[in-house]
């Protein structure tokens, strides 16, 4: 969990620098649903599908009554055992990866997908939650267990939360984080739904204190005290229609704007043992606007249904970077400012056709994605006369955009009652293209597909299987120079940057626990080609690039174990463990290493209960973070923070009808560390310059959140 270090791109640092949000498990006070006896929700029993012999767990409201759940998205988050997945940034639209359905259909947008449908679907709106296996949807994408939310349409209804947040030390006070939803019907049969939102989604994120910087010998060379802290806010407005007819087709349609501003401020004062002491002060100023349509629809064609869907993204990101040095000397100051303006687009034209035949289901797919980056960069120095005079940056300005087109066949069918099979064929072509620079553009075939299984031995038990072959994304940034000003560090653009492939094969196994609740265990294995890492460039440079051959190898543990059988009513433990091994060739030395930063192990356990006869729930969790190390050329450096983080709760549900939450995070003082070694050139040749060690403080953060209906 990142709380307060500058990552690739300084103006990122305030959203990974942002962390203040605890997991919120319940809201608003509903009804028992009909049929329920007790007058205590805190006391229904912990949540229990209806069957575990068939291929689906069904889960009812009435089961998350304890819970005083507000939304759709707050039942799910109380199914035991179940790990939500958001949707990949993959290429286009492509293959499903977010692992929740809204009545059996995938949400195929990049505005938020079904989590954030969901977020905005009133509780008393839910029928059942099915948690399905993936093996069995006839979807091409998912893997392992799959929720699909069963919601119904209703009358107009609105929904609001406010999250404010405050820092003991550095940042700002996050005030204004929340949204506002309504949902309604209109038309002459209530043949059109549609959800009107606004929500601001804003981050917050500082850490301060010493950095040591040594030599070679470990002599102290400079002693720095930092104040970091950046912000971050996105108010997005977004309507969504949903519109039923002619006949049986039905259609979406959503529109999105966002406005954003995320100001950075680094600023640390040097005292050196040279006694050439100063001081620096770095700001970054990025104030844009991105904009989403995205819609699709679905009718009867012949013996099955057509499927069409459209997206539109477009991202306007102009970002200046200003870092100026100070002497106390009185040597004149010196600075450096780095402006980016950048447009991104993408557009993505889909089709689906699908139908059955006895127990067989088929879709074919086909998909247009373009893509494009329009970054125009530049550089100056601070000259004596405090003006910022402009420099040569080769490199920093240009256009990159690819052209792809992806075709696939997908059979799923079940082979008898506990066995469900999917097969996925298919390909992909793409044209990768520098537009103003000399070089041609480049062309790709790429065959991708899966095969996945789903297995049902007994009652309680489940198991799933997947061998795909994927095609990886790449951050067309990468393309163009872009130099990191905080750390005095320079990435070269490279315009060979292809994307990764990979085959991966992924196994998952899970089992009902009864009254006890439920555990999952998943391993994977992923050998991929063409792997994104940091490479040298040209006789001097370095960036990011391709490596041939990488592998990750690692297993993950989810489990939620509920007390109500030993007397303890109300109270639940959810716990995940994971950990990853990775192997990838350093193109330097040769020997084998892990993949640059890569977060190779993390424990998350939760505490909640929902106290008996009361209307309060109270819980802890507890969190721990390891990262690898992240490999330069010309460096090697590692950041991480905690690394255990702590937090704690209390919540009063039904309040005037509103649920009340305080929070603090991070009672325990985790803290902000760092640890880097530069070099004086390649680190294979060159002595090492220097060391430098953050070891900082970030401090509790205390929160606050209220949640309702009207």
């Amino acid at each position: 969990m990142m709380v307060g270090f500058p990552g690739r791109a300084a103006y990122r640092a305030a959203l990974l620098a942002a962390v203040s949000v605890v997991p919120v498990a319940a809201s608003a006070q509903t009804a028992p649903a009909p049929g329920t006896t007790t007058t205590d929700p805190a006391v229904v029993p912990a949540p229990q599908p209806l069957s575990t012999a068939g291929a689906k767990r069904v889960y009812l409201p009435v089961d998350f009554a304890r819970f005083a759940p507000n939304t759709a998205y707050d039942m799910l988050q109380q199914v035991p055992g179940f790990t939500i997945r958001v949707a990949d940034q993959e290429r286009g639209l492509g293959q499903a990866s977010e692992n929740v359905l809204i009545n059996g259909e995938r949400i195929a947008n990049k505005s938020g997908g079904a989590v954030d449908e969901l977020q905005k679907v009133p509780a008393g709106n839910v029928v059942r939650i099915e948690i399905v296996d993936a093996a069995g949807l006839g979807i091409a994408g998912l893997v392992g267990q799959v929720a699909n939310v069963i919601v119904k349409a209703s009358g107009g209804s609105g929904r609001f939360e406010w999250d404010p947040d405050f820092r003991a030390h550095y940042a700002r006070p996050r005030l204004f984080a929340g949204s506002i939803s309504y949902s309604g019907k209109t038309g002459k049969d209530g043949w059109l739904d549609y959800t009107l939102s606004l929500e601001d989604s804003t981050g917050r994120g500082g850490f301060g204190g010493p950095v040591l910087i040594t030599d070679a010998t470990g002599a102290l060379i400079e002693r720095r005290e930092q104040v970091y802290h950046g912000e971050s806010d996105m108010v997005t407005a977004k309507a969504k229609l949903a519109f039923r007819g002619p006949g049986s087709a039905k259609g979406n349609l959503t529109l999105a704007i966002t406005p954003y501003w995320q100001p950075v401020y680094n600023a640390d004062r040097r005292i050196r043992a040279d006694g050439d002491d100063r001081s620096r002060l770095l700001r970054v100023g990025l104030s844009g606007q991105y904009y989403d349509i995205s819609g699709d629809y679905d009718f009867q064609l012949g013996g099955g249904r057509l499927k069409l869907i459209g997206l539109r993204h477009f991202d306007h990101e102009p970002m200046t970077t200003t870092q100026t040095m100070t002497y106390d000397s009185g040597a004149p100051d010196t600075g450096t400012r780095f402006g980016r303006n950048s447009n991104i687009g993408e557009t993505v034209g889909r089709a689906e056709y699908t139908w059955k035949g006895g127990k067989n289901t088929w879709q074919l797919s086909f998909e247009r994605a373009y893509n494009s980056l329009d970054q125009r960069g530049t550089l100056f120095n601070l000259s004596p006369g405090r003006s910022f005079d402009p420099i040569d940056f080769p490199g920093g300005s240009g256009k990159v955009t690819e052209t792809r087109y992806e075709g696939t066949a997908t059979w799923t069918r079940p082979f008898g009652p506990k066995i469900d099979f999917q097969l996925v064929v298919g390909a992909e072509q793409s044209t990768l293209t520098r537009v103003d620079g000399n070089l041609a553009p480049r062309r790709f075939f790429r065959p991708k597909g899966s095969v996945s299984l789903g297995w049902r031995p007994s009652p309680g038990w489940d198991a799933n299987l997947k061998l795909r072959r994927r095609v990886g994304q790449i951050d067309f940034y990468d393309f163009l120079s872009q130099p990191n000003l905080s750390q005095d560090r320079q990435s070269d653009g490279n315009p060979d940057l292809v994307p990764p492939q990979s085959w991966e094969l992924e196994g998952e196994v899970g089992r009902e626990l009864g009254r006890w609740g439920k555990t999952r265990l998943r391993g994977f294995y992923h050998r991929i080609e063409d792997i994104v890492d940091l490479i040298p460039i040209g006789v001097d440079g370095q960036g990011v690039g391709n490596l041939p051959l990488a592998t990750r190898l690692g297993i993950q543990s989810t489990s939620t174990i509920q007390f109500d059988p030993m007397g303890w009513r109300g109270a639940k433990i959810d716990a995940t463990f994971a950990i990853e091994r990775t192997r990838v060739k350093d193109p330097l030395t040769g020997e084998q290493r892990s993949i640059s930063g890569n977060h190779d192990a993390s424990i998350d356990i939760a505490f909640r209960q929902d106290v008996p006869h009361s209307r309060f729930a109270y819980g802890a969790e507890a969190q721990y973070d390891h990262f690898n190390r992240t490999y330069y050329p010309t460096e090697v450096l590692r950041s991480w923070e905690g690394p255990w983080y702590f937090s704690m709760f209390v919540e009063r549900k039904n309040l005037m009808g509103l649920t009340v939450r305080a929070s603090v995070f991070n009672p325990l003082n985790g803290r902000h560390y760092l640890d880097r070694y530069v070099y004086d050139g390649r680190r294979t040749t060159s002595p090492l310059l220097f060391r430098e060690y953050h070891d900082q403080l970030v401090g509790p953060i205390f929160q606050f959140s209220v949640k309702g209906t009207f």
